[in-house]
């Protein structure tokens, strides 16, 4: 096989169209089957089945296609290397919007001062499953996991600390210890669907059978936090995006005997990830912050 079949191939993977691959590439699309049918017959698998007109990815297609990816990632590598091009060098990172606001600032600080010249692309990842994806298919350099521990066996993780997630309301609001079923009452305001700790305390309730009263959903934490100083409801949230709003007196914790299991950040990359000095560098300092937090909470 060679890059221009490989390309091809991506191409089709994409638009799962021979015509439109054929458009796209400037070749004639008899070419296009060609190519395709070459490399099935190297590899000895079927890489698109074949549906009338359609065409749909195989398993072992989408196989392919990670591998692919990586290699032509690898081509354009080795080209820039030996024509000495010198164009910026991107990290692109994943993390759930509590880390970046929260936790990320220090380190991308402390980065940025060791390698200037690294532009940093964020890119949201609220679940295990998100980050697994976006890692594997090489759109992401390294994730911030926030969320239940998962198998992810393609991925190397090492964790940063435990978080801890608490229900919280207005100080001017006393209660007692919050159970499940007290929430039938309650209107609760919650970060978007599809975020890992807001999945895990709605499959909990369900469990429980004791959802809430009402659910208002908003896409900022900061909205969320300014809606429960009102009064407007109760939340969900890690301690850490709330600390400076407990300790001045504008929220308070709520006590609660719900028994959710405990959600972890850890640090992932691909385990065949090439690792360029600078990314090596980032996961260095965000370990060494996140441990540093870390012993601030035991202490």
């Amino acid at each position: 096989m060679d890059i221009k079949q490989l390309q091809t191939f991506l191409t089709a993977a994409e638009t799962l169209s021979f015509t439109q691959t054929a458009q796209r590439l400037d070749y004639a699309q008899s070419s296009i089957t060609a190519q395709i049918k070459t490399l099935e017959q190297e590899l000895g698998v079927i890489l698109f089945e074949r549906l009338g007109k359609r065409i749909i990815l195989t398993e072992e297609g989408k196989r392919l296609q990670q591998y692919a990816e990586k290699m032509l990632e690898l081509d354009r590598e080795m080209k820039k290397a030996m024509s000495n091009e010198q164009e910026q060098v991107v990290l692109k990172v994943g993390a759930q919007e509590s880390q970046c606001v929260y936790r990320l600032p220090s380190i991308l600080q402390h980065f940025q001062q060791a390698h200037p010249h690294v532009k940093i692309i964020f890119k949201p990842v609220h679940t295990t499953d998100i980050a697994k994806e976006l890692l594997q298919s090489g759109k992401l350099d390294v994730a911030f996991i926030t969320d239940i521990y998962q198998e992810t066996a393609m991925l190397h993780r090492e964790r940063l600390l435990e978080e801890q997630l608490i229900f919280v309301s207005t100080s001017k609001d006393r209660r007692e210890p919050l159970v499940a079923s007290h929430l039938s009452t309650e209107t609760m305001l919650l970060t978007e669907t599809g975020c890992s700790y807001r999945n895990h305390l709605e499959a909990q309730l369900q469990q429980e059978n004791s959802m809430p009263l009402q659910m208002i959903e908003f896409a900022s934490i900061e909205a969320i936090k300014q809606c429960v100083i009102a009064g407007l409801g109760i939340t969900f949230l890690p301690r850490m995006v709330v600390e400076k709003e407990l300790a001045n007196g504008q929220l308070e914790e709520i006590p609660s005997t719900i028994s959710l299991a405990p959600i972890f950040t850890d640090i992932a990359w691909h385990k065949d990830k090439h690792m360029q000095p600078f990314l090596l560098d980032f996961i260095t300092i965000a370990k060494q912050h996140y441990k540093i937090l870390g012993a601030q909470k035991r202490a």
